[in-house]
């Protein structure tokens, strides 16, 4: 259980800083917290699909939740864009 909450802490952590990374694309403190969550269980998934694993601790769990979260605002950004 514990290990489930760190890891929603991680990905959020790793969501917001992706969204700082991307300021043009950020969409909050909240729904940037909600994008590096789920992109962290995307870019966990597709980094073990390729080979790099992602289970180096937080640092690889923060790495994976950082790029799928950069990945996941992008497209979300481009989204809304093109539906405006």
């Amino acid at each position: 259980m514990i290990g489930l909450i760190i890891g929603l802490a991680i990905g959020a952590l790793g969501g917001n800083i992706a969204g700082y990374l991307m300021k043009d694309k950020s969409l909050g403190t909240l729904w940037n917290s909600v994008v590096g969550i789920l992109g962290g269980g995307i870019g966990y998934f597709v980094l073990g699909l390729i080979g790099i694993g992602a289970s180096a601790g937080m640092v690889g769990g923060l790495i994976a939740a950082l790029i799928g979260g950069a990945v996941l605002l992008f497209i979300i950004a481009a989204v809304r864009k093109r539906g405006a």
